[in-house]
């Protein structure tokens, strides 16, 4: 009977962590672990679930390739079967050791397999061993990726990039929730603003910028409805990241972010509106997320106050036009319950659909200078995405396609989501292929 899941294999030599690893990725201690080399001999498979993509994930004892003695021979023959099943390979190296010639020999038998590879350098988990991981390029493998098996890090960055062709579980809208992504600069209250969410002391919340490093995810439930709370690294300039893992944060933020449903973009009142919030907010913008834009820190302000800052923020935030902009203090709580039927409203504005029907009663209302619209439908939904089908072929002038959106939202909504529209032009007479 074939396999029903894809399935990872974790090899490496003797005592790098490969059980450490296999017991964290499947939340079980059902690998032994210890600092003898050589304690797992036999192949050990389990299944394992990340983000819905399910896969049996095997442990092999550690490989020395030449090494003819019988015990070290029977493992290798038992990770040769695993190989054989294998649709993906983590090769496992300790981070804080030399490259040894077993390294390098297993690197070879393996690129020889002509199945997906990924170098994993593991116990990297302080800053003095981030600089040594460029060192495991040399053995040949493309991507290489630092972790710590014992304490976590890395591990979701890791799982993303190997399972990302495995094929996902769908999950109804109830059951899989609201994903929503607090991001922002370091220090804008992030983690102050997820526990006034949670209503528990879920992050660590420190004055210290940047305490924050892995993402922490917290399911809520508020009025019936599942909400999905993630809490991500402050992102800097990744030309300001000099450590492998605050370079690493950037990516597992923005990553976050295109995974997300609805993006809260945390800014602090005290600080006004810099050009990161700008770029941060732009992530969001770009991965065609929701976008909540909460102003923290500034919950005794007057209604003129306020004005006077949002006015700020859609001066120098004019690519977000459309995202509502919410004043709290995630430090007393005040103004934060008001986020949760605003979440709701903007994940179910991101997922609307408009018949194709309504949507041409809608544009025969609409003229444009320069060409005649013939037809409109929706393509897609996350986020609302058109196709305009004109009698010209090329873009619609800027000034046009904001009026076109602008009028999609005053008709339909869509709050708080961005709006993609796609042109299809009538191919000319000349230009069109005759049929064959």
């Amino acid at each position: 009977m074939p396999n029903e899941y894809p399935a990872i294999v974790i090899v490496g030599r003797p005592n790098v962590g490969k059980s450490t690893l296999f017991n964290r990725i499947t939340g079980q201690r059902r690998a032994i672990v210890g600092d003898e080399p050589g304690i797992t001999r036999d192949r050990l498979e389990m299944p394992a679930i990340y983000e819905g993509r399910r896969f049996d994930l095997i442990d092999t004892g550690g490989i020395v390739v030449s090494d003819a003695e019988y015990i070290p021979s029977q493992i290798l023959k038992q990770a040769k079967v695993a190989l054989q099943r294998a649709h993906c390979v983590i090769f496992l190296v300790d981070g804080r050791a030399e490259i040894t010639a077993a390294d390098r020999e297993l690197a070879d038998m393996l690129r020889k397999l002509g199945k997906p590879v990924t170098l994993a350098v593991n116990k990297i988990d302080t800053g003095r061993n981030e600089d040594l991981v460029h060192e495991f390029h040399s053995l040949g493998i493309a991507d290489v990726y630092p972790v710590s098996a014992e304490h976590g890090t890395g591990i979701d960055l890791l799982l993303d990039h190997v399972t990302e062709d495995f094929p996902e579980e769908e999950k109804s809208p109830e059951e899989r929730g609201i994903r929503v992504a607090i991001i922002g600069r370091p220090n804008a209250g992030k983690s102050t603003l997820l526990n006034a969410l949670t209503g528990e002391e879920r992050a660590i919340v420190s004055p210290v910028a940047g305490t924050t490093r892995d993402s922490i995810d917290e399911v809520v439930v508020h009025d019936g409805k599942r909400f999905v709370f993630i809490d991500t690294a402050g992102i800097r300039r990744k030309g300001k990241t000099k450590l492998m893992a605050e370079k690493l944060s950037v990516v597992m933020a923005r990553r976050n972010i295109r995974m997300a449903d609805v993006t809260i973009v945390v800014m602090d009142a005290s600080e006004g509106v810099l050009a990161l919030d700008a770029t941060i907010a732009g992530y969001a913008h770009e991965g065609g997320r929701s976008v909540i834009l909460c102003v923290n820190k500034w919950d005794l302000a007057t209604d003129a106050q306020k004005a006077e800052f949002e006015e700020k923020i859609r001066f120098q935030l004019k690519f977000l036009e459309y995202a509502p902009v919410v004043f709290l203090s995630a430090k007393s709580g005040a103004g934060v319950k008001r986020l949760f039927p605003l979440i709701v409203k903007c994940s179910e504005a991101a997922n609307q659909r408009v018949s194709t029907g309504e949507l041409n009663r809608f544009v025969e209302t609409l003229r444009f200078e320069d060409r005649k619209i013939l037809y409109i439908t929706q393509a897609g939904v996350r986020p609302p995405s058109f196709v305009l089908f004109t009698d010209k072929a090329g873009p619609l002038h800027f000034s046009h396609e904001r009026y076109l959106v602008n009028q999609l939202r005053k008709r339909f909504g869509f709050t708080g989501t961005p709006v993609q529209i796609k042109i299809r032009g009538r191919a000319k007479k000349k230009d069109r292929k005759p049929l064959t």
